[in-house]
């Protein structure tokens, strides 16, 4: 756990150090940075408040996207109903998203946790604006009726799923506010081509974002990056700059973690200038992670050898 008090959260952005890692040498400005902060109990949100006050003040251009996945299936436990989660044929585990679910989705996500959230980001100092997908058609893309899915060893398909694939982003809604100083707290739900709004991996949403505002894409969680041993932290994965280190680092991941390998292949492909996988649980776990923690994958790591060559 972080251990800051709220006092000292407010005092962030005016006790600064200047950080030569978070200036450009030829005197432009650095990319933005978006921040994916994620749902699950283990991980604290304040440590990440404090750096996002840091780096907003020293004019760094910050969007945070955060998940909540942990929040939404008590809500449904405590109204007695159950999460379903499914399995797809590559072996990646996702939630079902029916009808229901998605009616507490939404009051879950973009109601308490992004309102929460924001006002966290507000108390800290940071003029926070939150967004969900919708807002603004911030997030958008086809939907999906239907998924396929294993059951029982068996490929089936589940239909009644209220989900979609974000395909665009409004960079330009995210530019003017960032222009106006605001910081965008962005949640899911994304909105779907039939103009209802769909449920959306918040992994993937950060990377979409990342991608349009070419940014460098934190994602926190857990643990402390990609690892060779999933259940041993010193065969931590440090870098992925070529293509024969991304396939490794996609064999290493298992579990929660295939989804941010996965997203940081999209933020690449989607234009993003780094992507880096770290630990929440720091007292500064953006800061670290830009001054080189956790697990970093560059826009090499996706460059045929033949391409690099050329």
């Amino acid at each position: 756990m972080t251990g800051y008090t709220r006092e000292e959260l407010l005092a962030a952005h005016e006790q600064l150090v200047d950080n030569e890692a978070n200036l450009c040498t030829d005197g432009g400005k650095e990319p933005p940075v978006v921040v994916k902060i994620g749902g699950a109990k283990a991980v604290d949100p304040e440590g990440a408040v404090a750096d996002v006050a840091h780096l907003v003040a020293n004019g760094t251009d910050v969007v945070v996207v955060h998940g909540g996945s942990t929040a939404v299936d008590e809500t449904l436990e405590e109204l007695g109903e159950e999460p379903t989660y499914v399995e797809s044929p590559s072996g990646v585990s996702g939630r079902f998203t029916d009808e229901r679910t998605m009616e507490v989705f939404s009051m879950v996500m973009p109601g308490k946790l992004n309102t929460d959230l924001t006002a966290l980001f507000r108390e800290a100092g940071v003029d926070a604006l939150g967004l969900s997908g919708v807002d603004g058609g911030l997030l958008t893309g086809p939907r999906k009726s239907a998924v396929r899915v294993v059951e029982n060893g068996k490929k089936k398909i589940k239909r009644g799923d209220h989900s979609g694939k974000i395909t665009s982003v409004n960079a330009t809604l995210l530019e003017t506010l960032l222009d106006g100083g605001y910081t965008p707290i962005v949640t899911v739900p994304m909105l779907a081509d039939d103009g209802v709004p769909v449920n959306a991996d918040a992994d993937r949403a950060a990377a979409a974002v990342a991608g349009a505002l070419g940014a460098k894409l934190v994602v926190l969680t857990d643990v402390k990056g990609v690892y060779a041993d999933p259940d041993d932290e010193s065969t931590l994965i440090e870098t992925a700059d070529t293509p024969d280190e991304f396939e490794a680092l996609e064999a290493a991941a298992e579990g929660f973690m295939t989804k941010k390998v996965m997203a940081a292949k999209e933020a690449l492909d989607g234009g993003a200038a780094e992507v880096i996988v770290s630990d929440a649980n720091l007292n500064d776990p953006i800061v670290t992670a830009l001054n080189g923690g956790g697990t970093h994958v560059t826009p090499g790591a996706l460059v045929e050898a033949t391409e690099a060559e050329q």
